[in-house]
C-alpha cells in the first residue's frame, strides 16, 4: 500500500486539538446526550439528524450523535455489492445507512481517528446488528487500506477539519477503483468573503482549520487524479460560508 507521510510536528497540536474535542462529544453521546458541534440552528448549515429521511432506519443514537452537515448517501448512488468508505465516520450513522444499502454483499468501512467516535460506532453497529462494516482507526490523511480497494468514498462535515484537505482527497482518489465515486457534505467558503467574517463564521460552525471555496475544492479534487468535480452549495449557513455537496469520478486509464 502507497501511504503518505504524517504531518509535520508542528501540526500534531492542531490535529490532537481535533481529535479531542470530537472524542469529548463521542462520550458525551455515550452518556446519553446530544452532541451539538455548532448552535444546532439549520441556518448554520449544522443539519446533524434532520438531514436524514424518515426511510434512514439507524439506531436512535447513532441519530443523535450525528454531527454532519448534509446527507451524503442522498447523492452516493450506493449499490449492492459494493464496498464503501467515510472518512471520519464518527459515531457510524452514515456506514451504518451505506451498509443496510450495499447489502449483505457490499461491505462499508468507517474511519475515525477517534477512539471514543470508534467505540461508539461499533456499539451502534452492535445494536443495530449490522454485520457489514468495520471501523479503522487512523486519519483521513493516510488512509488505512489498499490502492483501489472501494467503490464510493463519503464524508459528512469533515474534510474542513483537516490541516491537508489535498492529502485527504489524493488519498481518497487512491483508494478508489476505476469508475469509484466520490460523494461527501462539506462546509465551503464564498468566493471574496471578508476574511475576519470568514473566521469568525468559521468558528461558530466547528470549521477550525479553515474552510475551501469551490474553485479551490475543484482544483484540488483534479489536482489529486478526479474528473468531472461538482461543488453544490446547499445552505446559507452565514459569513460567506455555505454547506454543499461535493462529487468527483476517478477515471478508468486509457488504453
Amino acid at each position: 500500500m502507497t501511504g503518505i507521510a504524517d504531518l509535520p510536528d508542528n501540526l500534531h497540536p492542531r490535529r490532537e486539538a481535533v481529535i479531542d474535542r470530537y472524542s469529548g462529544l463521542a462520550r458525551l453521546a455515550q452518556r446519553g446526550g446530544t452532541p451539538v458541534d455548532c448552535d444546532g440552528d439549520e441556518s448554520d448549515g449544522c443539519f446533524g439528524a434532520a438531514a436524514y429521511t424518515g426511510g434512514d432506519q439507524a439506531p436512535a443514537g447513532a441519530l443523535r450523535a450525528s454531527l454532519g452537515c448534509g446527507n451524503p448517501l442522498a447523492v452516493a448512488d450506493l449499490r449492492d455489492g459494493e464496498t464503501v468508505l467515510d472518512l471520519g465516520s464518527g459515531g457510524g450513522l452514515d456506514v451504518l445507512l451505506s451498509a443496510r444499502r450495499v447489502g449483505p454483499t457490499g461491505m462499508a468501512y468507517g474511519l475515525d481517528a477517534s477512539q471514543d467516535m470508534l467505540a461508539l460506532a461499533r456499539a451502534h453497529a452492535a445494536q443495530a446488528g449490522v454485520t457489514n462494516v468495520e471501523f479503522l482507526a487512523g486519519h483521513i490523511e493516510d488512509i488505512p487500506l489498499p490502492d483501489e480497494a472501494v467503490d464510493v468514498v463519503i464524508s459528512n462535515c469533515v474534510i474542513n477539519l483537516s490541516l491537508d484537505k489535498a492529502r485527504v482527497l489524493a488519498e481518497a482518489c487512491r483508494v478508489l477503483r476505476p469508475g469509484g465515486r466520490l460523494g461527501i457534505s462539506d462546509v465551503i467558503a464564498d468566493d471574496g468573503s471578508d476574511p475576519a467574517q470568514r473566521a469568525e463564521a468559521e468558528k461558530r460552525v466547528g470549521c477550525t482549520n479553515g474552510t475551501l471555496t469551490a474553485a479551490e475544492y475543484r482544483h484540488l479534487l483534479l489536482t489529486a487524479g478526479f474528473t468531472d468535480p461538482a461543488v453544490t452549495p446547499t445552505a446559507d449557513a452565514g459569513g460567506g460560508l455555505h454547506s454543499a455537496i461535493v462529487q468527483a469520478v476517478k477515471p478508468h486509464p486509457r488504453s
